[in-house]
């Protein structure tokens, strides 16, 4: 199962913990749906130890979990934060006692404010930051933890922040996504390094988000728009790392002046990763926009779903719609389990079968405890979705994919971004009122599921 750091902790401001750019955003008023806020979120700051436990409880075999930099880095540089060393470790022995195993996301969205008020991931400064970051985790963590991803969902970040501002820093400028992007893959070089340099143990890969994208039509002008956002949203960090270079996501030229590339940027941005991890949670259609109109583009975070008459933006001149032919989940989300066979084993051909861990999917449905059901919280919605999604994904290994994990996105009902607390993504159900954790349904067939390794539970 997964969680991220800003979406469960809470404890904004305790133990040193410095100001992140999420804390800034979701305390700036309309901001984020019912004025919500990640301050107390799901309290697990303090509550690890009996969500730790419950994940036992649930036969789970690795947690995968973020740590916040602004912990760690009250001001995102200098001398480590003893007492966020201290949490961290503690979490990190509890996930190793109850037979887990940890997996480390270093970045989950929750920059540093005092390095936004540097410039933000367009300053590529943040990669030798970052860097260092990676190194004091790995220095004192590395003993214990061997599984690494420095980014959670690269293009997200990016995008959504700096080129269609929905998501803090709110800043809406397409050539501040690409420098954005470019520092990233550098700082992804760079922390793939510093993991190896300070652990002997470590292995680094990666927690990409990923949709399978199918041409609109079978034209050829579709067929490569489709391939372009491939390029783009699936592969766009991972070739920089295997390769040292970018794919071909944009419909010209590749805009190196515009990203900030300077002469042997290559050879920073190469990092072999050990394995390949991506999230799945739905598919794309993909046109070609080629000929329209670029006003700047919009962005709906749900579904990243652009302005579809006009085409995401003028480099990579394509369309991408979330289809409604399957049912939507709560959030909206159409379910298309087949997506994640064909995601699989085009990864699986591209990178020379690697292996693969799946580091979220899930769904939104609001089931909340039912008293005719001993308070327990019927979901057999989300049973579905995962028996689906898990045969298909049992169909890939069987075809031949190395797949080594999948986490469910989440182990908790979490602060969900900009929609705040108003989905509900858990296998547990949290009452925010008094934090009680109530394993859902889903929950404890998923808990049958890893104890038989099995579907037919």
């Amino acid at each position: 199962m997964a969680t991220a750091s800003y979406q469960v902790e809470g404890a904004w401001n305790e133990d040193g913990k410095g100001e992140s750019i999420w804390d800034r955003f979701s305390h700036t008023v309309g901001n984020v749906r019912g004025g919500a806020t990640g301050d107390v979120a799901c309290d697990h700051y303090h509550l690890y130890p009996q969500d730790i436990a419950l994940m036992k409880r649930l036969n789970q075999k690795s947690y995968r979990f973020s740590i916040s930099w602004p912990r760690i880095q009250p001001l995102g540089t200098g001398t480590a934060n003893q007492k966020a060393l201290d949490h961290y470790s503690k979490v990190v022995d509890a996930v190793l006692e109850a037979g887990i195993r940890p997996f480390c996301t270093l970045y989950h969205w929750d920059l540093p404010q005092a390095l936004e008020d540097r410039g933000g991931w367009p300053n590529r400064d943040l990669a030798h930051y970052f860097a260092d970051y990676a190194g004091i985790l790995a220095k004192n963590l590395g003993d214990r933890i061997t599984v690494w991803a420095p980014f959670n969902m690269p293009w997200s970040f990016t995008y959504l922040g700096y080129g269609v501002g929905v998501f803090p820093p709110r800043r809406s400028s397409y050539s501040d996504f690409l420098k954005a992007a470019h520092t990233v893959s550098l700082a992804q070089g760079e922390a793939f390094r510093a993991i190896k340099a300070a652990s002997s143990k470590a292995t680094v890969g990666s927690a990409y988000g990923m949709a399978p994208a199918y041409p609109k039509t079978n034209t050829e002008a579709d067929r490569a728009a489709a391939a372009r956002y491939h390029a783009m949203n699936n592969v766009f960090f991972l070739d920089a790392a295997m390769h040292g270079r970018y794919p071909k996501a944009f419909a010209g030229e590749i805009p190196y002046e515009a990203m900030g590339f300077k002469s042997g940027d290559d050879q920073i941005m190469k990092a072999p990763l050990d394995w390949i991890g991506f999230h799945y949670y739905t598919r794309r259609i993909v046109s070609d926009a080629s000929g329209a109109t670029h006003p700047g583009g919009t962005a709906s975070f749900g579904t990243e779903i652009e302005d579809t008459a006009n085409g995401r933006d003028p480099y990579t001149q394509f369309s991408a719609v979330m289809p409604t032919e399957g049912p939507l989940t709560d959030a909206g989300l159409e379910i298309w389990p087949h997506g994640i066979y064909e995601l699989v084993m085009q990864i699986t051909r591209e990178y020379n079968h690697p292996i693969i861990e799946i580091t979220e999917s899930g769904c939104s449905y609001l089931d909340a405890p039912y008293n005719k059901e001993n308070g327990g919280v019927p979901d057999t919605r989300r049973i579905n979705f995962f028996r689906e999604e898990l045969a298909e994904l049992a169909r890939a290994i069987a075809d031949g994919a190395r797949v080594r994990a999948f986490h469910a996105w989440s182990l908790l009902d979490n602060f969900e971004w900009a929609d705040g607390y108003s989905q509900r993504y858990g296998l547990t159900y949290v009452d925010y009122r008094d934090q009680k954790r109530t394993p859902k349904d889903s929950g404890l067939w998923y808990a049958r599921v890893a104890a038989a390794n099995h579907l037919d539970v």
